[in-house]
């Protein structure tokens, strides 16, 4: 069913959002219409001032509100030997919630997948090869999506970083604290295998 404009045109820009069907495209545009005026025109305010505001870290490619460089860059407190590379905002988030990375960060942009269009040239790759040459790095810790995609992206990198005098490692994926084997599929299975540890005699 098509509704009048500008509601059509509403719905339609919510459903280009990833993981937004038609539907949920039409409930958020209904919820709109229940909000009062001041309401919306606060909720456009901020995804104008989203635009206008929030940019790239120069260095690291993580999201700023202000700065050329972000604060985890500009922390004269964290090492600047170890860097790690993760596809995008949330991962990096993720890491540095647990507070046991000291180290600094890169945000490719993605991962390659061919089959989306997305190649080694569309990811911050040049980027981080020019801070590993220009930088005093000594390791990479590859925090990648634990897909196919995320595998090959990592196998990208290592190869193109294997001339250099890096260590090299990768986080290790497995079975979640309170998960069931019998869910887990054959490469979380494996991995949980390969990055198993010893335990006390």
């Amino acid at each position: 069913m098509e509704y009048e404009n500008p509601l059509n045109d509403i719905i339609h820009e919510f459903s280009k959002m990833p993981g937004i069907g038609k539907r949920t495209a039409q409930r958020m545009s209904f919820y709109l219409l229940t909000l009062p005026k001041d309401e919306v025109a606060v909720l456009a305010n901020s995804i104008a001032e989203l635009k206008d505001n929030v940019r790239f870290c120069k260095s690291c490619f993580a999201l700023v509100s202000k700065d050329d460089d972000c604060s985890i860059c500009t922390d004269h407190k964290r090492s600047n030997n170890c860097i790690c590379v993760v596809s995008d905002q949330k991962d990096l988030l993720a890491i540095e919630g647990m507070g046991r990375h000291k180290g600094l960060y890169h945000v490719l942009g993605g991962v390659i997948s061919p089959l989306d269009g997305i190649g080694p040239d569309s990811l911050r790759i040049r980027e981080l090869l020019a801070r590993i040459d220009k930088g005093s790095f000594e390791e990479v810790i590859f925090a990648l999506k634990p897909t196919i995609e995320g595998e090959a992206t990592m196998l990208y990198l290592k190869k193109l970083l294997s001339p250099l005098e890096l260590s090299m490692s990768q986080i290790a994926y497995g079975i979640p604290v309170g998960g069931e084997l019998e869910w887990a599929d054959e490469v979380t299975l494996g991995r949980a295998f390969e990055g198993r540890t010893k335990i006390g005699e």
